[in-house]
């Protein structure tokens, strides 16, 4: 399996774009890949974007976003309050969201969310993402739920069964509010990592899996 490194030849500096549609979905999706982007490369610039969290899931989403970027020099961390389950009859509003997102940065790197997710908020992410970015790279992360929408991935981050520790000590610390949820569980965390890992071959246990559409050599 061919491997695959990112690297900025105008500026030695990476930037990525991590957009969430809830306050924990990039830790659930991208979260490993995240801290080993972060400890990979010199000084990458991060936006990370969160387009709902109202009061305590606000201030988690925030609190969580700061621990995973806290080493950055730069870095920008924002946080929305549409309303959950709501994001296609405000889809006017969050598509100027991403208007002005793309005159304020231009990453080399996205992270949205699969676009056949059963949950019609990260549709909507991951269709404005597609239609706002035309010359990326994106990757699509996937998040289990209910609805039993995971598909076949074609995009691999190995990750080290340290790594895996570290984004479940940060979703368990920062999303205490999900505690009470039936799949918020280290069980499940761990299962989806290892089966992909799995897919991803041999060289490690454990892997996050994403939807890359399109790459250009």
């Amino acid at each position: 399996m061919q491997k695959l490194k990112f690297v900025d030849p105008e500026h030695g500096r990476l930037k990525i774009l991590c957009l969430g549609a809830h306050s924990d979905d990039i830790e659930i999706g991208c979260g490993g890949t995240m801290i080993r982007l972060l400890e990979e490369y010199d000084q990458p610039e991060v936006y990370w974007m969160v387009f709902s969290g109202q009061g305590r899931r606000r201030q988690e989403a925030r609190t969580s976003a700061q621990s995973y970027l806290r080493n950055l020099k730069k870095k920008t961390i924002v946080t929305k309050t549409y309303k959950d389950g709501f994001f296609p009859f405000v889809g006017q509003a969050i598509k100027k969201e991403f208007e002005a997102l793309k005159k304020k940065f231009s990453p080399h790197l996205i992270f949205t969310h699969y676009r056949d997710d059963r949950h019609q908020d990260h549709r909507l992410i991951s269709d404005l993402t597609w239609n706002t970015f035309r010359d990326h790279m994106i990757l699509e992360y996937e998040i289990p739920k209910y609805d039993g929408d995971f598909g076949t991935p074609n995009f691999y981050c190995e990750l080290s069964h340290e790594v895996c520790l570290k984004k479940r000590d940060f979703l368990m610390q920062h999303f205490v509010s999900q505690h009470t949820k039936h799949w918020f569980t280290e069980n499940l965390l761990f299962s989806i990592l290892r089966i992909r890992g799995m897919e991803s071959g041999r060289s490690s246990e454990y892997a996050e899996a994403f939807f890359c559409r399109k790459g250009v050599l």
